[in-house]
């Protein structure tokens, strides 16, 4: 609840109604003072999005420890003690997702990333090239030295040689659904009998990944499309709740719940799947700001342990409270349910892997 004083006119600037008390009676808004200072407008901001002083604290207890009684409570009418299931999944997955943009990565991962970037790949590939280089020119020369070619053709064959070694590292691509180059491609369009070429998606999308890998180390590649493939995370989310809902409402009694039933169970359940990978962000960028200490990676691993073993089993006792079905059928349910929503997850996750590839730049 605000802090501001209270106006002196008695007057609702909203809808002009006289207000006796702190709030319109007839529109809910608070008569108090419209001009605020900064740090006046942020916590009032910050109070509005999550009622801090009532319920914030109150929904996250009840989120992580009581599976389902959120939902429970907001589908009997007790709506004013804890904050609504869109503003709650809006706020947490805004919180998830800056927290993993903004820590940097671990440092000792980092230096890992050094050495193999700068140290291993360049050398690996300058050996390569020197390797592949040396293996050409010594086999040229052999042919020439026994009179197997004549001089003039000691370039020509170097050309085809160095084609034929460029193709081999194209097929060193990270993605690489079949064809080596556009070139390649094309070339298989205009001369190959018509039932060899290729479907027009199939050739769009290939060239779509060569693009998207042209003039790219592996290592640039990688990078590029982990960010790119985080960024769209919640997109896929976005996607993927309204289908979660929906797998819920195939496999319960449809008279008794509402497809708004299943829709409200899923966005409590869906910030609460946040709201434990927010937990393990958070501590795991403290406890690897201790380097390599042996007790803190081992508290870390256990912590994981827990919090994923957690995630796993939250499941089954919000469904088994929200839906009142007997323990056996709770399980056998809910693990036919799991088995669906992973498979249309990964669906999903795919295909935003895909859009995520072919759209890095």
């Amino acid at each position: 609840m605000s802090k501001s004083p209270i106006r002196n006119d008695k007057t609702c600037l909203n809808c002009r109604y006289v207000v006796e008390n702190k709030f319109c009676p007839n529109c809910g808004q608070e008569n108090i003072d419209t001009r605020k200072t900064f740090l006046q407008l942020f916590v009032h901001f910050f109070e509005d999005l999550t009622h801090y002083e009532n319920s914030f604290w109150k929904t996250i207890k009840n989120l992580i420890f009581k599976p389902a009684s959120l939902t429970i409570e907001y589908l009997s009418g007790k709506r004013m003690s804890y904050l609504a299931p869109i503003r709650l999944y809006i706020f947490i997955s805004f919180v998830t997702f800056f927290v993993i943009s903004i820590f940097p990565e671990n440092e000792n991962d980092d230096i890992v990333k050094v050495k193999e970037s700068t140290v291993y790949e360049n050398e690996l590939d300058s050996l390569n090239t020197k390797k592949d280089s040396i293996v050409t020119t010594n086999f040229i020369k052999g042919l020439e030295k026994n009179g197997l070619i004549d001089k003039e053709d000691v370039d020509s064959l170097q050309k085809e040689m160095e084609i034929s070694r460029k193709k081999n590292r194209n097929k060193e691509r990270i993605v690489n659904i079949g064809h080596a180059s556009i070139e390649e491609m094309d070339s298989i369009q205009k001369f190959a009998k018509e039932e060899d070429k290729l479907g027009d998606f199939y050739y769009r999308l290939n060239k779509k990944f060569i693009l998207a890998q042209e003039g790219k180390t592996q290592k640039e590649v990688k990078d590029k499309f982990t960010e790119a493939f985080f960024k769209n995370i919640p997109k896929a989310l976005f996607i993927y709740m309204p289908l979660f809902a929906f797998v819920l409402w195939l496999f319960q009694d449809k008279k008794r719940w509402y497809y708004f039933d299943h829709g409200i169970f899923t966005l409590h359940y869906f910030s609460f799947l946040l709201l434990a990978f927010l937990i393990i962000e958070l501590y795991s960028f403290f406890f690897n700001l201790a380097g390599n200490n042996v007790i803190f990676q081992s508290i870390t691993g256990i912590l994981d342990f827990i919090v994923l073993v957690y995630i796993l089993y939250y499941f089954f006792p919000a469904h088994h409270r929200f839906y009142g079905q007997s323990r056996l059928i709770t399980i056998i349910k809910g693990s036919i349910i799991f088995v669906i929503n992973m498979i249309i997850l990964g669906i999903i996750l795919t295909g935003i892997a895909a859009y995520s590839f072919i759209n890095i730049h």
